[in-house]
């Protein structure tokens, strides 16, 4: 799938802004290779949908600037 970076925090997390119009948490340690620290807000980038283990909510996962 296909979005741009919302939001960014400085505490690993953030938002992707989806085609639909709605947004999707992701967590640093789903962006590929550990590029967290390169993200900047309105980048495009490509994920895949899945459920979090930690709490069975959709997140973003494999998240990888496009």
């Amino acid at each position: 799938m296909n979005g741009t970076i919302k939001t960014l925090t400085d505490r690993g997390y953030g938002f992707i802004a989806q085609a639909d119009g709605t947004d999707l948490f992701f967590h640093r340690s789903q962006v590929a290779g550990g590029g967290f620290d390169r993200l900047q807000v309105g980048q495009a980038v490509t994920y895949e949908k899945g459920v979090s283990s930690r709490n069975n909510k959709e997140e973003a996962q494999n998240v990888t600037p496009a």
